[in-house]
Order: C-alpha cells, then structure tokens, then sequence
C-alpha cells in the first residue's frame, strides 16, 4: 500500500481510529503481561519443575506454529477487525476456566489443555493485528506506528509483571490469569470502535480460493523469493530456538538460584520491560541512520551477549539489567523485520506471508524450550545460557553474508523474484 506523504498529516496520536487501536492493544498486552508472568509460576508452583514449565512452553509453541499455517490464509479471506475479536473472545473464556478449576486445588493437566488453544487464538490475532496495521496508516508511517504500538506495549509489560507479582505473592498466580482473562474482554469492545481503511486498487489482487496449504505456500513461495526475507528467516529459526525458552529459563534462575519470590520475579520482569520500551523508541531513528542491515544484525549480537551475561549473573540487579539490554535488542530487531514485511508485502498476500515467516521461524522454538529448561535443570543455568548467547552471537555473524548486510533504510516495493531493499 502506498500512499503518498503529506507535510499537513496530523500526528498519529491524533487519529482517531489508530488511537483506538492503540489503546485497545494496550489493554490486551497488559493482561497478557499477568499471563507471561503467572502461567510459568502457577507449573512451579505445583510441580517444582523447570522441565514442566519448559514442556508447557513447547506444546503451546506447536500449537501456535499449527495455527500460524492456517491463520494467514484466514487473515486473508475474512475481515482483519473480526477475526482478532472473535480471538479475544475465545481467549477471554478458556484463561477464565483455569482460575476456576484451581479452586479445586492445582489442575497442571488444565494447562496443557487451555494454553495451546489459547496460542493458537493468539497467534491468529497477531497475523491479523500485523496485516490491520497495514490498515490503518500510510506505507512511510509504518516504523513509527508499530513503534508506538511496540513502545505502549511494552510500557503496560512493565506495569504487568510488578502488579502481576503482587498479586501473584498476595492472592496466588491464578488470580493473576483472570486478570489476564478480563483484559481481552476491554480489547474486544475497544476492537469493536475500530474502522480499517480499504486497501488501494493497486494493493489488491484477488485470487480464486485454493486449499488452505496451498494458499499458505503461496505466502511461502513470495518469502523465500525475497532475498531479505529469506535470510530473515532461516537466521530466525536459528535464533527462536536458542531464546525460546529463555523467560522459563530466567525465572528459574531467579527463584531457584538467586532465592527470589513471586514478587522479585514480577520485579525483574517489569523493569526489564523498560529495554522494551527503549527499543521501541530507538528503532524508528535508528533505521533511519543506520539502515535495516546494520541495525538488525547489532540487535542480534548484543542479544547474544546479555543472554550469556543474565544467565551468568550473580544479583537480581545484574540479571534485570542484562535482560533489559536482552528485551531492547529483541524489539528493535522484532520491530525492523515486521515493518520490512509490511512495507514490501502485498496487501492481499500479507496474512499468508506474516504467518509463514512466522510458522517457519517458530517451528523450532517449541523444542528449543523443552531442550533449553531440561538442560538447564540438568546442567545449570549459567552453562546453558552461554551456550545460547553465544549461538545468538553465531547469528548476528551469519547475518553479514547475506543480502542482510545491504539492506537500506527504505525498501522498496517489488515484485517477489526482485532483491528487496538493497542498498544501491
């Protein structure tokens, strides 16, 4: 989609149906906030388990990359805005049950149930919430959009996880969860206030329905043909593996080895956020200066060493700095590549290219987790967090021999056989 710039454009904060997009996805991300924090607690609690706590993480991980196969296509056929309701609705009600049944006492076997149908709600809510954004601003305004979305996200990720430990310490983890079950009940009634633009003519091309795979593939195919993308990708794979498990990983750090309470995890979590935020704020000017290249692959080798650093870390203090650090770099690379996608991508192939860049990156997170907690439990923490920041750094590395390296600040829309964003 592209639109041209105008010097007499209103600040985004000032439209209105971004505004209340924003405020809605807000709303979401502080609830989910509560869940990142209370679902891994609730398994330690119950089981003491870090391998636990790492087999949940997997199986809702392979139901999210199932569910990322399909939810493109699904983005692609129906409207953008009801699809992430009907998501928040279906997500409202299965985090609702698990409160409910631990008044019974723990039902571990819940989760394994409830947790990866509710990523699979999530993973198509996120193929939509991506495509929408697409929707609702114009082509050269889409760093700073999800900038801002980024950067309000993870403000409400720093409130999340303090509030989320208190209560988490006060009334138990499972309260905590129907904090988070309530939160996409706000999301869906702010959705519903959302109007999306239609896409340009020159955008949309329609297609004849085909199976579901085949439909996907066509996402795949227009990904793999994107030199940037591709590289993008693989190098991707490499590294939701490495970091998947990682938050189990540092909340059994905190607890088991540094003697931290709910409270303290709620803590380091929450002011780690702030990297988030910084990131998000960084990214946009960043770009600019620096190029896609550059900025993508020095967020991924500073990734590598505070992975190695937190889960080598003696204090609380150090720990939340280096995941800080961790947690900035992830969102200024996140931010990089899903504005890339969105820049380059046409509207009408946007769902299925998000879910299969997605799908495939992700697809071997699930066994990353499980392998990465068990090993930890195994071996320590301190031996498997060097391992996987010093396979973080190996990505970075790679990232300088491919078509990475060239990428400029501004790509340009191309048909897919046509190298993308190249510096010339």
């Amino acid at each position: 989609m592209s639109r041209a710039a105008s010097p007499q454009r209103a600040p985004l904060w000032r439209d209105r149906s971004f505004g209340t997009y924003w405020i809605a996805q807000s709303l979401s991300a502080a609830g989910d906030a509560f869940a990142y924090l209370a679902v891994p607690l609730l398994v330690l609690q119950a089981t003491g388990s870090v391998a636990q706590m790492g087999l949940l993480t997997a199986v809702a991980g392979a139901a999210s990359v199932v569910a990322g196969i399909f939810g493109g296509v699904l983005v692609d056929r129906y409207d953008r805005r009801t699809l992430m309701i009907v998501a928040d609705l279906a997500r409202l009600v299965l985090y609702a049950v698990v409160p409910l049944a631990w008044l019974a006492g723990p039902q571990v076997w819940l989760l394994f149930v409830v947790l990866p149908i509710c990523e699979a709600a999530g993973m198509l809510f996120q193929v939509a919430a991506v495509t929408a954004v697409r929707n609702l601003v114009d082509s050269d305004r889409l760093t700073e959009a999800n900038g801002r979305l980024q950067a309000t996200f993870a403000a409400a990720a720093v409130l999340g996880p303090l509030l989320a430990g208190v209560v988490s310490a006060r009334f138990g983890p499972a309260v905590a969860i129907a904090v988070n079950a309530a939160s996409f009940a706000l999301s869906a009634a702010g959705l519903r206030l959302v109007r999306l633009r239609r896409a340009q003519a020159a955008d949309v091309a329609p297609v004849p329905r085909e199976r579901p795979l085949a439909e996907f593939l066509a996402g795949a195919r227009f990904l793999w043909r994107q030199p940037v993308l591709r590289a993008l990708t693989v190098l991707l794979l490499v590294f939701i593996f490495l970091t998947y498990g990682f938050t189990d990983v540092l909340i059994y750090h905190v607890t088991h080895d540094l003697g931290g309470t709910e409270r303290t995890v709620g803590t380091v979590l929450g002011l780690a956020a702030l990297g988030t935020v910084a990131g998000a704020l960084l990214v946009a000017p960043l770009r600019r200066r620096r190029g896609f290249g550059v900025t993508w692959i020095g967020a991924h080798a500073v990734c590598g060493f505070a992975v190695a650093g937190a889960g080598m870390a003696t204090s609380v203090p150090a720990v939340t700095a280096l995941t800080a650090v961790y947690l900035c770099c992830l969102s200024v690379s996140g931010i990089c590549s899903m504005s890339l996608r969105q820049e380059i991508t046409p509207d009408h192939l946007l769902g299925r290219v998000t879910s299969a860049f997605w799908s495939t990156h992700y697809a071997l997170g699930p066994a990353g987790a499980a392998i990465l907690t068990w090993t930890a439990g195994r071996y320590g923490v301190a031996a498997v967090a060097f391992v996987a920041g010093a396979g973080c750094l190996l990505v970075a590395v790679g990232g300088l021999f491919t078509p990475i390296r060239t990428a400029g600040a501004q790509p340009r829309l191309s048909p897919p056989a046509v190298p993308v964003g190249q510096a010339g």
